[in-house]
């Protein structure tokens, strides 16, 4: 039984054998943390000594500084273009609106020049010509304003400094022809009442009738059966 016993631990049926080292498992695993941190160390001044060499290390930081100063100084110029631009904007907007106001203003100056140079010349008639009439025709104006339309206008005055109230009345009478024919036609409904102290325009648009080509137009201003003044205007 011993012989067979010894014999199985010679031959290759003998049972395995394990060499286990006698490290404690704490130690090897402190070992292994300085290894790792060891070749961890070795790689980062490996990759630090390659920087070093390429130039990197040195110019990256001041290159990062000058693009940065870069980024803020276009932003700037960019908010400041931006501005200008806001400003010239607002200036043409502005500018523009100036000049719509001006024309406005302009064409307004020259309506009043037109209304002032036709007061002048209203006032210019009711000057006194000399004459001693109680009330006189100043001026008579006709304008054909269509084929069938006739306007009139009349300047009546009293050239005295203290006139008394004039009542008379206002006759007009169109005269030309008719298809060829003499035609005459005046104010419908007769002579129109005419009252005024100092003066009094009067105006109107008379109806044509059809094939009617007017040639005069003469005014009368009459007090009672008396006429005052005459005044005839060719077209």
């Amino acid at each position: 039984m011993k012989f067979r016993l010894f014999r199985r631990r010679l031959t290759i049926s003998s049972p395995r054998m394990a060499i286990r080292s006698s490290l404690p498992w704490p130690l090897r695993w402190i070992a292994g943390a300085l290894m790792l941190g060891f070749s961890a160390a070795i790689a980062l001044w490996a990759f630090e000594f390659g920087k070093s060499i390429a130039g990197l290390d040195t110019s990256a930081k001041q290159e990062l500084s000058l693009l940065r100063q870069e980024v803020a100084s276009l932003r700037a110029d960019r908010d400041k273009a931006q501005s200008v631009a806001n400003t010239s904007g607002s200036l043409l907007t502005a500018e523009k609106a100036l000049q719509e106001k001006m024309m406005s203003q302009i064409r307004q100056l020259e309506s009043d020049n037109r209304a002032l140079r036709d007061d002048l010349g209203f006032f210019e008639k009711l000057l006194p010509s000399g004459g001693a009439e109680v009330a006189s025709l100043r001026s008579l104006q006709a304008e054909v304003l269509s084929e069938t339309q006739l306007k009139w206008q009349v300047l009546v005055i009293q050239p005295l400094k203290n006139a008394p109230v004039f009542n008379g009345k206002l006759d007009l009478t169109v005269n030309g022809t008719q298809a060829g024919k003499p035609w005459t036609m005046t104010l419908p409904g007769g002579p129109q009442a005419l009252q005024f102290k100092q003066y009094r325009r009067v105006e109107g648009v008379l109806d044509l009738p059809p094939q009617a080509v007017v040639k005069t137009v003469t005014a009368k201003v009459l007090e009672g059966t008396t006429v005052r003044s005459v005044q005839t205007f060719k077209l």
